[in-house]
């Protein structure tokens, strides 16, 4: 005869349920596992950002953005900086003047 056991998750026993049964959904709040990232958050002058939607209209609201909005710029950059590696740059005699010609310039103005 089969049987069905459930843990109970603060004492770890095991229980014995009906074949038929289904653990109850868990708080709608969280049902999403990425989501308990938000759970109690605020924002350092206090705002609730306890959701998803919260914290989007938030930094919407605060003209912020996240890390994640930068990944194709950053990835652009990369790709210029490995050409770069390989190719390597073309700097010509000029550019290499010039650059100096700033460094003794800046080197000489009082405060430096």
């Amino acid at each position: 005869m089969r049987r069905r056991y459930i843990q109970d998750s603060v004492t770890g026993k095991l229980h014995e349920v009906s074949l038929d049964y289904s653990a109850p959904l868990p708080d709608s709040q969280y049902l999403l596992w990425n989501d308990r990232d938000y759970k109690d958050l605020k924002t350092p002058d206090g705002v609730d950002i306890s959701s998803r939607a919260k914290h989007k209209e938030y930094m919407k609201r605060s003209g912020l953005t996240t890390m994640d909005d930068y990944k194709e710029t950053w990835a652009k950059a990369q790709a210029k900086r490995e050409e770069y590696r390989v190719k390597g740059g073309s700097v010509s005699r000029e550019d290499v003047a010039r650059a100096i010609h700033n460094l003794e310039s800046d080197s000489r103005r009082p405060g430096r």
